[in-house]
């Protein structure tokens, strides 16, 4: 049965040192995370984009705040026992926002948490019209997030996306100034061109660096993870890639379903299948070994009482 959370497991730094460039896909729900573990990642993300379409079918444009947000990450990091990087988005607030994010995020079992220097309402990185909150503000937050911090180990990386509105120099001057405040790595969003990718990773070589890639339409380039890695990234965040082909595989299977197509088993799981992605053998025994024979037949034997006929 699984009863550890991600904090019981490796640090973010050892990963880290483990994995480069390490990928992170993005799990908006308990499923997803599961099946990210399953597939062999070292680690994950829970991220505001995929979130806020998954929550509630809206956009990445501060619609979410702390408390729900909160909340959902919490039954994903229930789920999964990797590490996990949580999309803080701008601490909510002040620094005493940035405190009570910290502190409940770590509470939970996060292992590493960003947050960004937008002006509110802050919208996904890769949208125009962002604005960002003076450097002196955000240096302050991450002094407040350092600070609040419990356990050394939980790792705090700080955003910048001011690229987007004053140019890449001054989004550089910044990460720097993240970095004098205590940040553990720092996370540039938006670089448009390789040129642009290898600038950054040149300006941050030997910190821990990340930035985001939105598969289907952001603006920062594809390249290879690889690539990646040589141009200075050590995390590389996929908002999208999962989220869109999830979104295009429920489309194809409602357009089957209204036609009246039988479901093709080579692109679905079976019932075999889910049942142990959901670990269901684990559930079942719980009631076999509580409930016995007296209290009726087991899941497991119900189950394949009903499949025999």
């Amino acid at each position: 049965m699984r009863l550890n959370r991600s904090a019981d497991g490796p640090s973010w730094k050892s990963v880290l040192d483990g994995h480069s460039p390490l990928i992170l896909p993005s799990a908006p729900d308990a499923l997803t995370a599961r099946l990210i573990e399953r597939a062999g990642f070292p680690a994950y993300q829970i991220g505001g984009f995929a979130l806020a379409a998954h929550m509630h079918g809206v956009p990445d444009i501060d619609l979410e705040q702390y408390g729900e947000n909160h909340a959902k990450a919490k039954e994903i990091i229930d789920a999964c026992s990797l590490p996990v990087l949580v999309d803080g988005d701008d601490g909510y607030g002040d620094v005493k926002n940035v405190t009570r994010t910290v502190r409940g995020y770590e509470a939970i079992g996060a292992s590493a948490l960003f947050i960004e220097d937008q002006q509110p309402p802050k919208r996904c990185g890769h949208m125009a019209g962002k604005r960002v909150i003076p450097a002196e503000a955000m240096v302050e937050k991450v002094r407040a997030a350092v600070a609040a911090r419990c356990n050394p180990d939980f790792f705090i990386m700080a955003r910048t996306d001011a690229a987007e509105p004053n140019g890449l120099a001054d989004a550089i001057e910044r990460g720097k100034q993240y970095l004098h405040a205590g940040a553990d790595g720092i996370y540039v969003e938006g670089p448009t061109s390789v040129e642009e990718l290898k600038e950054v990773g040149a300006a941050f070589k030997g910190v821990p660096l990340a930035t985001s890639i939105l598969e289907g339409g952001g603006k920062t380039p594809w390249r290879s993870p690889r690539s990646m890695h040589e141009f200075g990234f050590s995390m590389i965040l996929y908002p999208t890639s999962v989220l869109f082909r999830a979104v295009r595989a429920i489309q194809e299977a409602l357009d089957g379903l209204r036609e009246g197509d039988a479901m093709d088993p080579e692109r679905s799981v079976s019932l075999e299948n889910f049942e142990d992605i959901v670990e269901m053998s684990q559930w079942a025994e719980i009631e076999d070994r509580f409930m016995g024979t007296d209290q009726g037949v087991g899941i497991v034997t119900k189950i394949k009482q009903k499949l025999t006929g």
